[in-house]
């Protein structure tokens, strides 16, 4: 109960400090403000835009893995022309660890032609991704139809002229109509019309199926190249969900590595790319913008906790009689350390709310005017609210720990 109607006490004395010295306590005040405002609002930037990367990079599957020549990411000690001398990969690489894999739900060989012209009649659309890609690349990726449906295995064993759009595709070219039976026109051949994609949408990796097509690897065979570095050729394997990812990539290393006739001790000629090495750099990336908003924040914060701190050794002096007369009815030290103490963490708390009130806002402004959700969840505002009583421990600290030793006949004589 005394702990209570500290804490209640302590609260009006600070309103009352914020009545009658309106704007000496908002000028104090404003530190915190600015410096809460600071690092939420920074916080709450970087948890939207890591989530909305690590969305894209969860696109690429956790159990997934990428073969390609080129590594998503250059080490310092790995210099990249190094790499020029690979072999790209390989319909026969892919065929060889069809037939000796284990530990894999799917594998596929895929190929892609970018910034093709696709039409139907008199309608056309520009800019469109051609993806070839063998008959598992259902089961690489996941696919969700508006329409229509996947290749069947005859279709994609015979190369059967058929193709997959995306949605932005099959709007540009049928206006909404129903697709699927429809012929199109691909890289020079007629192609029917199978399924649709759903809608996706752009992702901040720029991945999308909206702007794609997609057609049978052995029909891409005879429109180009699909071994040409020009097209990006890979090869993606998808392990299965019961095995770990390390077993699964061991698996994969050990048996490409005796399909390209490997010494031991002789560098791997492929890479193995897979969605953790995005994430890893993700994380480090963005925990270097966090110190960098607690560095900017915590000036702001340092300052506020100086006006703090002067806003209770003037609260002290105006109020030393009064202290002199709580001491002389019997109040204990510790209940004038603990009224002020509660009165500098209730000031600086005035300021923290008002900091999480003006991010608050930026969210609504963003999410409701400009289409961007921004994320405002309850750690940050936690956080937010455990610094301010942080502060406001310490910058009332000393003012209160003064004001507790005080004489109270001297005080009351003051």
């Amino acid at each position: 109960m005394i702990i209570l109607r500290l804490i209640t006490e302590s609260f009006w004395f600070a309103a009352d400090a914020l009545r009658q010295n309106k704007l000496r306590t908002m000028l104090s005040l404003l530190g915190i403000t600015i410096g809460i405002f600071t690092i939420i609002s920074v916080f709450s930037a970087v948890d939207t835009l890591r989530n909305k990367l690590q969305e894209s990079v969860d696109k690429l599957g956790s159990k997934t893995i990428f073969i390609q020549k080129w590594p998503w990411l250059f080490g310092d000690s790995y210099p990249w022309w190094k790499y020029i001398n690979r072999p790209q990969p390989s319909i026969k690489d892919f065929e060889a660890l069809r037939e000796r894999l284990e530990n894999v739900d799917g594998i596929s060989f895929e190929a892609s032609a970018s910034n093709r012209i696709i039409k139907y009649r008199s309608n056309s659309v520009e800019n469109v991704g051609v993806i070839a890609a063998s008959q598992d690349y259902d089961r690489t990726w996941n696919l969700d139809f508006k329409e229509g449906r996947y290749f069947t295995e005859n279709e994609g064993r015979s190369g059967a002229p058929v193709v997959i759009l995306g949605a932005d595709i099959a709007d540009g070219l049928f206006g909404g109509q129903e697709a699927v039976g429809k012929q199109i026109k691909v890289l020079g051949r007629r192609l029917t019309v199978v399924g649709v994609f759903k809608k996706e949408g752009e992702d901040m990796l720029g991945m999308s199926q909206d702007k794609n097509v997609l057609i049978p690897i052995n029909l891409a065979r005879g429109l180009f190249d699909i071994e040409n570095e020009q097209y990006n050729p890979q090869i993606t394997v998808r392990g299965k969900e019961h095995i770990a990812m390390e077993e699964v990539e061991s698996e994969l290393q050990g048996v490409l590595r005796a399909i390209h006739r490997l010494r031991p001790g002789v560098e791997d000629d492929f890479s193995l790319n897979k969605a953790t090495i995005l994430s890893n750099q993700l994380d480090v990336m963005f925990n270097m913008v966090n110190i960098a908003g607690w560095v900017i924040g915590g000036f702001s914060i340092l300052v506020g906790g100086f006006g703090i701190a002067n806003i209770m050794f003037v609260s002290v002096k105006e109020r030393t009689n009064i202290i002199g007369i709580q001491k002389s009815l019997g109040a204990k030290n510790y209940f004038i350390l603990l009224q002020f103490m509660f009165e500098a963490v209730a000031l600086c708390l005035m300021g923290g709310a008002l900091g999480l009130f003006l991010v608050y806002l930026i969210t609504l402004f963003f999410t409701y005017a400009m289409d961007v959700k921004i994320i405002l969840d309850l750690k940050n505002v936690m956080t937010g609210i455990s610094i301010s009583v942080i502060i406001g421990v310490i910058s009332g600290f000393w003012p209160a720990y003064s004001a507790s030793k005080l004489d109270p006949v001297e005080a009351i004589r003051s």
